[in-house]
């Protein structure tokens, strides 16, 4: 068997030179991604660096997430947790360790459970679960308040000392169910939809206390957001702390900012409603007393008007005999005021009519002189016409053709008046009394 012997190198590298060379081929081989472990040996700096291993069941390796990077966590990291970083592979050459620079830490799953919150809620709000026209109103004066919640959940207690300090005569019916850990999104919805179908309670509070997304994650659950929205009880949510939303909270009619402050939303303060009650009654003593005493006035009123009935008949016998006198006055009145205007009419129509008597005689006068002048003007326009048909016939063409003249007309058809422009060979029209005749011209003179 041949045996093949590897090269010596060439180049000698210092630890330095070598640990860099590894470094540089890490940092390129493996650009920043997530890593997945549980934490160990956690250490925070006084610089405000954070130092801790990742490790799983076969192996481990070394963090560091500098204090500018570390100041952004919302969450204090705590030995054994399981975390998900995003880091970059390389070494630390002062001591030759392989570690992981991390840039984000968070913790194990939530990367995954908030991208289901996400979409869960981008469809149920496309769907108007979330529509506040959709929104049932609390009731102001609830007769009964359920509460869905665990038996042994701190916010139970919390909710019923705030009810029974607010207003320890509504009574409460408690719905149990899981609010943590698998089955207890379904017996959450299981429990509002019981309280619905039975209709003991005016309005429900789902609660629990704060915890991490993964603790509240039963509230997150697609069924237990229909069955909120099917409910026709309203239902306040007072789920974990003020900063913490679930999907619960978007679908329900009111949201609360803890457990406590849903019982406050749900409940009415005993002391305001006493406080109103005392109002109210103030408001009515008033009304009646005023209604009171606008009655006794009106009854003071009327025993005033009120009379005997003899009393009643000499009234009205005198107002008779008043009112008689008043209509005889002015009938009397009315009667002179008609008598003077009919004389006065009579004598303006007295004085419009006419003579009948002169008129007849003028007439008689125009006749006499019509009669006498027609005849003469008759005679005066027969004389007048005789003479405009004397000069009429001394103007007549024909009667001077009668006389023994001609008219003479040109080619053209006018009246030749002269023989100025007249040449041997025209030939002329001559009209006589009676006829006509064509010449021609010899020679014009």
């Amino acid at each position: 068997m041949t045996r093949v012997s590897s090269p010596l190198p060439t180049e000698i590298l210092s630890v330095s030179g070598l640990t860099r060379s590894v470094r540089d081929l890490l940092e390129h081989r493996y650009p920043l991604l997530w890593v997945a472990g549980e934490i160990s040996n956690f250490v925070r700096a006084k610089s405000g660096h954070l130092y801790f291993s990742l490790k799983d069941e076969a192996t481990q390796v070394r963090c560091v997430m500098f204090r500018n990077r570390g100041q952004y966590l919302d969450w204090e990291p705590r030995e054994g947790l399981r975390v998900e970083v995003r880091a970059l592979v390389t070494l630390y050459e002062a001591r030759g360790d392989f570690q992981l620079n991390v840039e984000s830490m968070r913790r194990a799953g939530q990367g995954a459970l908030f991208e289901a919150f996400l979409k869960l809620r981008d469809k149920l709000d496309r769907e108007g679960l979330f529509d506040a026209a959709g929104k049932k109103p609390l009731p102001p004066y609830p007769r009964c308040i359920g509460i869905v919640t665990s038996p042994q959940a701190a916010a139970l207690r919390d909710v019923l000392s705030t009810l029974a300090r607010r207003n320890p005569s509504i009574p409460v019916i408690v719905y149990p169910a899981l609010v943590q850990g698998d089955g207890a999104a379904a017996q959450l919805a299981a429990a509002i939809a019981a309280a619905a179908r039975r209709r003991e309670c005016d309005v429900l509070i789902l609660c629990r206390g704060g915890g991490s997304i993964e603790d509240l994650w039963a509230f997150n659950d697609e069924g237990l957001a229909r069955a909120i929205h099917a409910c026709a009880i309203p239902v306040v949510t007072g789920i974990g702390h003020e900063t913490d939303f679930t999907i619960a909270e978007f679908v329900a009619d009111q949201r609360a900012a803890t457990p406590t402050a849903a019982a406050e939303l749900a409940s009415p303060a005993r002391a305001d409603l006493l406080a109103e009650l005392r109002q109210l009654r103030l408001a009515l003593q008033r009304q009646i007393q005023f209604t009171l005493d606008a009655k006794a006035q009106r009854v003071d009123t009327l025993a005033g008007r009120l009379q005997s009935p003899a009393e009643r008949l000499a009234t009205s016998a005198a107002r008779l005999v008043a009112a008689r006198s008043r209509l005889g006055a002015a009938f009397a009145l009315a009667t002179r005021d008609a008598e003077w205007h009919l004389s006065h009419a009579v004598r303006r129509l007295a004085a419009a009519l006419p003579n009948l008597g002169v008129l007849r005689h003028e007439v008689a006068q125009l006749e006499t002189a019509l009669r006498r002048a027609t005849p003469q003007r008759l005679a005066a326009l027969g004389e007048h016409l005789a003479r405009l048909s004397l000069g009429l016939g001394h103007l007549d063409p024909a009667a001077v053709l009668e006389r023994g003249y001609a008219i003479a007309r040109g080619p053209d058809g006018n009246l030749i008046r002269s023989s100025t422009g007249l040449r041997a060979g025209d030939p002329l029209e001559l009209t006589f009394a009676r006829g006509a005749a064509t010449v021609r011209v010899e020679k014009p003179h």
